[in-house]
């Protein structure tokens, strides 16, 4: 595996050097250790994974210091190097197949979820852990794989139903999953929400949805 650094993100690739890419989105915690590790894991699964920093470096550790720095963040901003993110991973000589994959986390989930329907032609699979998007969804034509909670406070659940009955009266493939007992960023080893089960069980989902619509050469 050949992690590095790649400009304003993280780069993971396979140990041949090539394969389907997969867009990492970080929470608002930031382009954290763990956000590496989920690309690595990626990598070691055939994907060239990027993971690109929204945040200019900038790392929080508690709700309060991400919740102050994100409402400081330009909205325009990060959706431009959310879509521009995008256009990298795809441009880079390491990705085959033409289409990649999205996989976000939380706010990242909230941008992946905005990127396949404002983007939707190179975006075959769309993985999303605990964010929701009230944007219209018409345009998207990716499969998706959503985690969630039973109920959520960061994610209004009126919203998650309309979101996923969109996606499937669109005719799209969409898979949402609920986990119970557990609590936002459940999947993030890094924080004290994490389940190892539940954790462990969306991982292998996961990487059965992107193996599916991210077929290697």
């Amino acid at each position: 595996m050949d992690p590095r650094r790649a400009g304003t993100g993280y780069l993971a690739r396979p140990d041949d050097g090539q394969g389907p890419g997969v867009l990492v989105l970080h929470a608002w915690w930031g382009l954290t250790p763990e956000v590496r590790a989920v690309c690595d894991q990626l990598a070691e699964a055939g994907f060239v994974a990027l993971a690109p920093d929204l945040f200019d470096g900038v790392v929080t550790d508690t709700i309060s210091e991400a919740e102050a720095h994100l409402a400081s963040v330009d909205a325009n901003e990060l959706a431009h190097r959310t879509r521009s993110s995008l256009q990298t991973l795809l441009d880079l000589p390491t990705t085959t197949g033409g289409s990649v994959g999205l996989l976000g986390y939380s706010m990242g989930a909230s941008m992946a979820l905005w990127l396949a329907a404002r983007v939707p032609d190179p975006v075959a699979a769309t993985a999303v852990y605990y964010g929701g998007q009230d944007i219209d969804m018409g345009e998207a034509t990716s499969a998706f794989l959503g985690h969630y909670l039973t109920s959520d406070p960061y994610v209004d659940d009126d919203e998650l139903a309309l979101l996923e009955a969109e996606l499937h009266l669109d005719g799209l493939s969409v898979e949402f999953h609920r986990y119970p007992g557990v609590d936002h960023w459940f999947a993030e080893a890094d924080r004290p929400e994490y389940n190892l089960a539940a954790a462990t069980l969306a991982w292998e989902r996961t990487l059965a949805f992107l193996h599916t619509h991210l077929p290697r050469p």
